[in-house]
């Protein structure tokens, strides 16, 4: 019977169901040196040559102002153990908090761009905006890798960084979600069998 509603299907109006999506902690700060952290669920990868990422920000956030301003920010990749500080810094607003202070969170300096880092992050990502796209309800901040940083507490004895150790979390339809288990790696499914 549940299979066969697999194909069963229902047609909605447009809308983002591309999920899950990573849930990310962005670092910003103004030319003062005002900072701030903003939750971002509309983030990924854009280019290999040069490294590209992309952040999509509604003009209305209080973090706005400052990637507008600075054409910097810091993407703090996040875990299991940092999933109440994401949804945290979501739904709270720099205009009335600290977040760093409210969530004893760690201001690391970074070492191409002014945003400070978050210590407690596996990955911190650096960058410099290249354009802002205004594409309606959110704007597209396109930008060039300048440093990453990651944890050698995932790292093991050849050097080889192993995320999945730190817990990482995605997001979908309004809830976080851990990544438990390996499926498969990249090009498993025409990989030669061992004899």
């Amino acid at each position: 019977m549940q299979e066969d509603l697999v194909y069963c299907k229902q047609e909605w109006k447009p809308g983002n169901m591309l999920y899950p999506v990573p849930a990310v902690m962005v670092t910003v700060a103004d030319k003062r040196g005002q900072d701030n952290i903003i939750t971002v669920a509309w983030t990924g990868t854009v280019c290999t040559n040069p490294p590209m990422v992309y952040i999509s920000v509604r003009p209305e956030r209080y973090s706005y102002h400052m990637i507008a301003e600075t054409g910097e920010f810091v993407i703090n990749l996040t875990t299991k153990d940092l999933a109440y500080a994401t949804d945290y810094c979501g739904v709270k607003s720099g205009r009335d908090t600290d977040k760093f202070a409210s969530l004893r969170l760690t201001r690391q300096k970074a070492a191409k761009v002014t945003p400070p880092l978050i210590g407690e992050s596996p990955v911190n990502i650096e960058c410099r905006v290249t354009k802002c796209i205004e594409l309606g309800s959110h704007h597209m901040f396109l930008a060039e890798v300048a440093a990453v940083h990651a944890s050698e507490a995932y790292m093991d004895e050849a050097g080889k960084f192993h995320l999945e150790q730190a817990g990482p979390v995605v997001y979908s339809h309004g809830a976080y979600y851990d990544l438990k288990n390996i499926l498969g790696t990249f090009g498993y499914s025409v990989r030669k069998k061992k004899r």
